[in-house]
């Protein structure tokens, strides 16, 4: 029997390495054939060691120019007339539509895109952002839409914000709730008698960019060390160099020689270091649904984020699950950091209530089986040789669920 074929294309191979490649093996274990795009990077060689077929796309995600984009709608188009796939599932804004344009040019039965948020055209407040987003709105709609295609959303914020824009048909629209985290990765660290007499351990883990609120993280610490606390503020990642809203390296060594800021850079083991630190922080601007908080949660660790989309879906404004502040308020997120710095109880028992709303709501299980409930819908063939796969054995178990 032929295996279907999938093709998952991100902006970064970095993406499909830490955000979809427990996916692509559920995939593969199900009996899918799947392949992987990205540009070339490092993690490229890390995806084929995990014995998936990775092709390297010629792709640059700062160019404006219109015939290298041309070119890569082009190659793109005859990569998928040679592999001809059954479905092609584009992540992020950029391969979305360029995923989604090739594989009408070849065409693929069937796309599937997902989008992380809104990016940065419609959500920086620049003069550059602003010329472009009527013209990016208007190719989405353009790529995005037609009888063969689902758009996958993260929260609700974002299908008001596609809806209003009439960038894709209502009924073309789903919501799942992020990539999934494999919670069984991330263990509860067992509380210390000693805890309380340490200094708090604030962590930001996020790329490097101004709209995870680096800004207001980094206000914080000031108007904290003003006060004399001794609470450490730890940042993990590193700038993200194809993005406008990066933040410079020499912005961040500055504020180590300021004593504002531990800077750990690029953490591989986030598992390890959740258990390392107190208190997760995301004062982000936008989110789709960050994994970060998820993985944290999964630790137990409490968390403080914003009213931003995408964050009220992990933290609520109850303060049951976590604190959450005000966009763009960094007075507030030094409030809230005082506040479980005052009250180590609460911030325990903050954590605990984080991991059970993870558990129920995050795991990496429910995402895989909504997604391939989209695939399902898209191409019936999939689901035709999947069942005959589930009668003949029971390879295709996750967990509690078939897929």
């Amino acid at each position: 029997m032929k295996m279907p074929k999938v093709v998952l294309y991100a902006n970064t191979d970095w993406y499909l390495f830490n955000f979809r490649l427990s996916f692509a093996r559920k995939l593969r274990d199900a009996g899918f054939e799947v392949i992987l795009l990205s540009p070339d990077g490092e993690y490229g060689p890390k995806l084929r060691d995990q014995g998936f077929r990775w092709h390297a796309v010629p792709m640059n995600r700062r160019s404006l120019n219109p015939l290298r984009e041309l070119a890569l709608v082009l190659w793109l188009a005859r990569f998928f007339q040679r592999e001809k796939p059954q479905l092609v599932h584009g992540f992020t804004i950029k391969s979305a539509v360029y995923g989604s344009f090739a594989s009408k040019l070849a065409g693929v039965p069937a796309r599937v895109n997902a989008v992380a948020g809104m990016g940065y055209v419609f959500t920086s407040r620049d003069l550059k952002a602003r010329i472009l987003k009527p013209v990016v709105r208007t190719v989405m709609r353009s790529a995005l839409n037609g009888r063969d295609s689902i758009l996958v959303l993260q929260n609700p914020d974002d299908i008001k914000l596609f809806e209003a824009a009439r960038i894709v048909e209502k009924q073309s629209i789903r919501l799942i709730k992020g990539s999934g985290v494999d919670l069984t990765r991330f263990k509860v660290r067992e509380a210390s008698p000693d805890d309380a007499a340490k200094p708090l351990r604030i962590l930001l883990a996020a790329r490097l960019v101004w709209d995870k609120g680096i800004e207001e993280y980094v206000e914080a610490a000031r108007m904290l060390r003003r006060e004399n606390r001794t609470v450490r503020f730890l940042l993990a990642g590193s700038p993200d160099d194809g993005n406008p809203a990066s933040v410079s390296t020499a912005m961040v060594q500055g504020w180590v020689k300021e004593g504002l800021v531990e800077w750990l850079g690029h953490v591989s083991d986030m598992p390890k270091l959740f258990t390392e630190v107190d208190v997760m922080v995301l004062p982000s601007y936008r989110e789709g649904l960050p994994k970060a908080l998820i993985e944290a949660a999964g630790c137990a660790l409490p968390l403080i984020t914003t009213d931003a989309p995408g964050c009220r879906e992990v933290v609520s404004e109850s303060g049951v699950d976590g604190l959450q502040v005000p966009v763009r308020d960094a007075r507030a997120l030094a409030d809230a950091i005082r506040q479980l710095d005052d009250d180590r109880a609460l911030a325990r028992k903050l954590g605990l209530a984080a991991r059970e709303k993870a558990l129920k709501n995050f795991d990496e299980r429910i995402v895989i089986e909504k997604t391939l409930a989209v695939y399902r819908e898209l191409v019936p063939s999939i689901a035709i040789e999947d069942e005959r796969r589930e009668h003949a054995a029971p390879v295709g178990k996750f967990g509690d669920f078939h897929v």
